[in-house]
């Protein structure tokens, strides 16, 4: 009978055969992942970037047209439209998401009665399907019975429009996403419980009060945290999508026409499926390049322990 297993010198070795069978069987099950990553993923990305120099409908053939989709893209009044939207979405909502994550964080690691309950009530709202969460705040919103405009009246201030009002799309747009933080409040309640206590205790020693523990201990060490959720923020506010589509369809006026949203339109209403191409492929190096610059930017504020 073959052994598996040999011994030389005193010691057991692999036999090359097993090696070779082990490996066979490691390939064959990741095999599934790489034939659904190639097909699925990898695939349609390097076609996307063929397309991007095509005029395409769908329904006929794609026609090589060069550099023309990126041309018309800079000469697009709504794109233009939809990169402002995009840029006023995420410059405002990411600094608030990231002061309100560490908000609810301090306030949640603190050792109080039913703490476990508070953090899984803050962190509800983040696994809420986001079809459910917009026609939730769609409702919240809404001009005649909505809870928001209630709220208004019975503090004596006047009723508003909220989606349907140019001024006030974006802004409602950008609450219904604060009401998501906490799907990154257990990476922030992570950092902060990563802290070492003795930190503190040193600190107190030297005569700090609160506001210096949080400005002088806390936010240096929960910068790489900080960067994290930043970065990953700023990928995600880039290709906001669903409420915009859901709530406002681009709407009042475009107020809410977000580039993902246009992307959309371009592919699968309007049939311009090279365009939309191009439009993806422009939107991947404006997040790669924002994402490249907040890597090189965090070596000046991102303080790691080592």
């Amino acid at each position: 009978m073959a052994e598996a297993l040999s011994v030389s010198g005193g010691r057991r070795t692999l036999n090359l055969s097993v090696r070779a069978r082990e490996g066979l069987d490691a390939y064959v099950m990741l095999l599934p992942w790489v034939v659904g990553f190639v097909l699925l993923e990898a695939g349609p990305f390097v076609a996307s970037l063929g397309l991007s120099f095509t005029k395409w409908d769908m329904f006929s053939s794609p026609v090589w047209v060069g550099l023309s989709n990126y041309q018309d893209m800079v000469a697009d009044r709504l794109m233009g439209m939809a990169v402002f939207n995009t840029v006023y979405y995420t410059f405002i909502l990411i600094p608030l998401q990231v002061l309100a994550t560490l908000a609810m964080s301090l306030a949640l690691n603190m050792k109080v009665r039913g703490i476990r309950w508070y953090r899984t009530l803050y962190y509800l709202p983040s696994i809420t399907p986001a079809v459910a969460n917009a026609l939730l705040w769609m409702l919240i919103f809404q001009p005649e019975f909505g809870i928001a405009n209630f709220v208004l009246q019975k503090l004596g201030l006047p009723r508003q429009l909220w989606l349907l009002d140019i001024r006030l799309a974006k802004p409602s747009l950008i609450i219904m996403s604060l009401s998501l933080v906490g799907g990154s409040m257990p990476v922030m309640l992570a950092g902060l419980q990563g802290i070492s206590t003795e930190l503190y205790e040193a600190a107190r020693i030297d005569g700090a009060g609160r506001w210096q523990l949080l400005r002088r201990v806390t936010l240096p060490l929960l910068t790489p945290v900080i960067f994290f959720i930043t970065v990953t923020g700023i990928i995600g506010s880039f290709q906001v999508f669903t409420s915009a589509f859901l709530a406002t369809n681009g709407g009042p006026q475009n107020a809410t026409l977000f580039y993902v949203l246009l992307l959309y339109r371009n592919a699968f209403q309007y049939f311009k499926m090279g365009y939309s191409c191009a439009m993806a492929w422009a939107l991947f190096v404006v997040i790669l390049a924002f994402t490249v610059l907040q890597f090189w930017l965090s070596s000046k504020w991102v303080h790691y322990e080592t």
